[in-house]
């Protein structure tokens, strides 16, 4: 039966034709974004995993710059330790060549193997990375956490994971306890290792320290009073310990005003009445400038290469050389020790480093072969959906005519 109300031809065309658009836009849009999969209603399920996935890189992105930051971090600390393992070794050169020596040749080896020292010193301040130093201990913390990983389970859980590499103590000094020192403000420590640590405001700002227990002290142990950029400093002596007219905390206190004052800061005022408290010193602000505070006190002799106070060829006789040439061995160890730690902590990153890098391609490969278009099949897919439409713009045209063929029936 034909019919001029209903022509099924036609809707059957224009279905196939809208079909046929339909694909032909989505095949479009996958060589135009490179994408097979661009948004949740392309495939709910397989979207929903690559955005899981793509934030997983993201996140392995920020693990490898914390890895590149442990990395270097730890070759510094490596190389401050190889540094400081040859100096001892110079230090050991020297005790030997002091065995045979007479009295004057040891004084002048003495002065060599005392600037070693120093060096040594030197090394291991300056052996830092982003403020990061990992070859001093100062009791707050005695390793770092690097972070290594992201680990995802099947169930959805995230969790990191992390790398320690443990501090290596080769100070020759270490800081004392937080007891020595005490502060009557609120203690904000401006640095690692300040034992007590506070802001002067611009104008009026007030802030005091007090010796609180000098009988911890001993001789060779230096108080430092960091003020802004600058730092003044004053080692403890044998008589300021030994003193009967006037308290050790008095003695200290003064020759630490005198060396704060020295620094020459505009408008800072030092204030010590050693009969208001025994061992207190107040600073005032009076400047346009805010300045942070923090004062460290070094132990002599406590740190991991404290030994090296002991250390020395001079005298009379060859005593101190032969003692020293026993004592040298322990140190060198203490360095090497810590020289092959340092290497293998940082051997450690550097391989989670390469693994996360590869990693990420392998994650950023996986979600390619979820989401990403295959170019060559949708230039296929395009050139046969563009025939397909011309095809069926000519069949909806054949069928919109057929109505017309039943006007031959009435003439």
């Amino acid at each position: 039966m034909s019919s001029i109300l209903t022509n099924t031809s036609a809707m059957v065309a224009l279905q196939t034709m809208k079909s046929i658009n339909m694909n032909l836009s989505q095949t479009t849009s996958e060589i135009s974004t490179g994408k097979r999969v661009g948004s949740a209603k392309d495939n709910a399920a397989v979207w929903a995993i690559s955005k899981v996935m793509e934030s997983d890189v993201s996140s392995f992105k920020g693990i490898s710059d914390s890895l590149a930051l442990g990395s270097s971090t730890v070759a510094v600390a490596r190389q401050a330790a190889e540094t400081v393992t040859t100096h001892l070794t110079s230090i050991k050169n020297k005790i030997v060549a002091a065995q045979n020596a007479n009295e004057s040749d040891r004084g002048k080896i003495e002065t060599d193997i005392t600037a070693l020292k120093n060096q040594i010193d030197s090394v291991v301040n300056a052996a830092q990375f982003n403020g990061m130093n990992l070859v001093k201990i100062d009791g707050l913390e005695n390793s770092v956490e690097i972070l290594a990983s992201l680990d995802r389970t099947a169930t959805g859980t995230v969790s990191s994971s992390s790398i320690t590499v443990a501090k290596a103590d080769l100070q020759t000094g270490a800081y004392v306890a937080r007891d020595v020192l005490t502060s009557s403000v609120a203690t904000n420590v401006s640095a690692e290792g300040d034992v007590a640590g506070f802001f002067l405001d611009s104008g009026t700002g007030t802030g005091d320290f007090t010796i609180a227990t000098p009988a911890n002290f001993s001789a060779g142990d230096k108080i430092a009073v960091t003020i802004g950029s600058k730092t003044a400093s004053y080692t403890i002596r044998t008589e300021d310990l030994a003193s009967t007219t006037v308290t050790p905390a008095d003695v200290i206190a003064v020759a630490l005003k005198q060396s704060i004052e020295s620094l020459g800061i505009e408008d800072l005022t030092v204030g010590y009445d050693s009969a208001t408290a025994t061992g207190k010193l107040e600073l005032t602000n009076g400047g346009a400038v805010g300045l942070a505070v923090g004062v460290q006190i070094t132990n002599k002799g406590s740190g991991g290469l404290g030994g090296l106070s002991t250390i020395s060829v001079a005298g009379t006789d060859l005593t101190n050389a032969r003692n020293s040439l026993a004592n040298i061995e322990g140190l060198l160890k203490t360095a090497i020790d810590a020289s092959a730690a340092f290497g293998s902590s940082q051997t450690r990153i550097e391989t989670q480093q390469s693994f996360v890098g590869k990693l990420v391609d392998s994650m950023k490969a996986g979600i390619g072969s979820l989401i990403d278009a295959d170019m060559e099949e949708a230039s296929a897919r395009l050139q046969a959906l563009q025939v397909q439409q011309q095809l069926s713009t000519q069949a909806l045209s054949i069928a919109n005519q057929q109505p017309q063929a039943l006007l031959s029936l009435f003439r």
